[in-house]
């Protein structure tokens, strides 16, 4: 039986339709990693095939350290609680990814400080934290991780799309492993062995409450950064609304001066309109000037009055917003499931 180097499945050379189809018996990737890796293209979805319990009971059943990768422009999404325990009874590298998404001006330390301060709401006690970019040498950072392991595995965790298999891949300085802005891209757990380490890479565990689970895969690519986020801002002093794309609206109760930041992708559309005129503009140009959508019709408003001088409104999978003043209340309209949290301000 032989599987495929890039994602693990096993490969066969009868149905070009299902998982793990190669035209040449001797092919060391499947057809779709192999049209990912070169086209970009998908030629079909398995981000829902791996049930996140399977994969977190097998994590469970292998000995040694977790080397956990969480995206830090979608923190809370990253989390994964049904690990927890996990992490409790373990040796823990966290590593937190896409760093170069957030402005460079933006101190590490600031954001160190935010990491530990999320964790420690979360009563996690990790053993190293290192923030990171995927476009700078981490030489540095495998040298650590190994004298950390001392000689254990290292089981590499994460939800989908956090960066597992592309930081694995820059410690292999090649592309063996398939990686992609698509989850599920990841089938079955994969041994690499690197500097005398054995790496376990594991399929991203499904991102429940995101925004990337209720689009069209093809829509990705408009809300997915891949560089330096635009921050877009707005100062308002009464109640205003913004429409994100055809994915999102918030709106904003104040009657005195406050500052919204966006830091999402900076292709996506976003509007700003009076609250009353709101529902109007999204009945007009909803699908054409507003877009993309999900892939079902169905919202839902979450309300919030606000806590913190300095707070962050989290959607997940689409990015936050800044939010500095005086607002009496905030109240988020997203596709039914997405996750929004409020937090206090990362920057």
């Amino acid at each position: 039986m032989t599987i495929c180097k890039g994602c693990g499945v096993t490969l066969q050379h009868k149905d070009p339709n299902k998982p793990g189809y190669t035209p040449k018996e001797e092919g060391a990737y499947c057809q779709r990693c192999f049209r990912i890796m070169h086209y970009d293209d998908l030629l079909f979805s398995l981000r829902d095939t791996i049930p996140p319990e399977k994969i977190i009971q097998e994590i469970s059943s292998k000995e040694g350290i977790i080397l956990w990768i969480v995206d830090l422009y979608d923190f809370e999404s990253s989390m994964i609680p049904e690990l927890e325990f996990e992490f409790k009874k373990r040796d823990v590298f966290l590593v937190c990814t896409k760093r170069d998404i957030l402005p460079k001006a933006v101190k590490e330390d600031k954001l160190l400080r935010f990491v530990e301060r999320e964790l420690k709401d979360r009563n996690l006690s990790i053993d190293q934290i290192h923030i990171v970019s995927l476009k700078d040498s981490v030489d540095s950072l495998k040298q650590e991780i190994k004298d950390f392991a001392k000689g254990r595995n290292v089981i590499v965790v994460g939800r989908a799309n956090v960066g597992k298999s592309t930081l694995l891949n820059r410690f292999l300085q090649k592309k063996d492993l398939t990686s992609s802005r698509y989850p599920g891209t990841t089938q079955a757990f994969l041994s690499t062995e690197i500097d005398g380490v054995t790496y376990i890479d594991t399929p991203g565990i499904e991102l429940e409450g995101s925004m990337i689970m209720k689009v069209k895969e093809e829509d990705l690519i408009h809300i997915l950064p891949t560089k330096e986020v635009f921050v877009q801002i707005y100062q308002i002093h009464e109640n205003q609304s913004f429409i994100i794309g055809g994915l999102a609206q918030i709106d904003f109760e104040t009657k005195e001066e406050a500052s919204i930041a966006f830091y999402e992708k900076d292709e996506l559309n976003i509007h700003r309109c009076k609250t009353d005129n709101k529902e109007e503009l999204w009945k007009k140009h909803y699908g054409e000037l507003f877009q993309p959508i999900p892939m079902k019709k169905e919202f839902e408003t979450i309300q919030h009055e606000k806590q913190n001088e300095k707070e962050d409104v989290v959607i997940s999978g689409l990015g936050f917003i800044y939010v500095s003043g005086n607002i009496d209340k905030i109240c988020v309209t997203v596709p039914k499931g997405v996750t929004v949290a409020f937090r206090k301000a990362m920057i």
